[in-house]
Parts: structure tokens; C-alpha cells; sequence
């Protein structure tokens, strides 16, 4: 008899693990796809700051171009870089291309 009622013990706990085991499964599957939501969420959302933020560039440009306040210095200092690249890259153009020697000089 005292086996008989340890082997039903083992039984009705390895019913419940099973058990836990499937709702557990359940939960994280779920968790998982909320997980998934949530980071997709977040690639829209910063995403979106990135415009925003470059419209808010622009607009400030903008305004500063217009002549308007605080935000000129910061207009002519985008300017002066933005000038500042072209030139690098005029410069790069007038460059001639160096092209590697393939060892004719031994």
C-alpha cells in the first residue's frame, strides 16, 4: 500500500509540472510576442525623433537664416561647415587620381 500511494504522489506531481509546464510555455510565448511589439514600438518611435529632430535642424536654420534671434549664430555656423565640406570635396576633385605603382621600377 505504501507504494502504492508514493507512485500516485510521483504521479499527481509530474501532472502538475506538466501542467506548470504548458502554462509557463503559454506565458513566455506571449511575453515574447509583447517583447517583439514593444521593440517595433520603439524602432517607429525613435525613428520618428530622428525627423523630428532634422525638421527642428532646418527650422532653426531657417529662422536663423531669416535673421531671427538666437538662432543665426547657429545658422552661420551650419553654414560655414556645410562650405567648409564643399571645399574639401573641390579639393578632393582637383586631386589626381594616385595610382599604385605594380613594381616596373625594380
Amino acid at each position: 500500500m505504501a507504494d502504492k500511494s508514493v507512485i500516485t504522489n510521483i504521479e499527481a506531481r509530474v501532472r502538475q509540472l506538466i501542467d506548470d509546464h504548458a502554462r509557463l510555455s503559454d506565458l513566455c510565448a506571449e511575453l515574447t510576442a509583447q517583447c517583439d511589439a514593444l521593440r517595433a514600438e520603439k524602432r517607429t518611435l525613435e525613428e520618428r525623433i530622428k525627423t523630428l529632430d532634422a525638421e527642428v535642424a532646418r527650422m532653426q536654420l531657417a529662422e536663423g537664416l531669416a535673421g531671427g534671434g538666437p538662432n543665426r549664430d547657429k545658422a552661420r555656423a551650419r553654414i560655414n561647415k556645410l562650405m567648409r565640406e564643399v571645399d574639401k570635396c573641390i579639393a578632393l576633385l582637383g586631386k589626381p587620381a594616385e595610382i599604385p605603382d605594380s613594381g616596373s621600377a625594380k
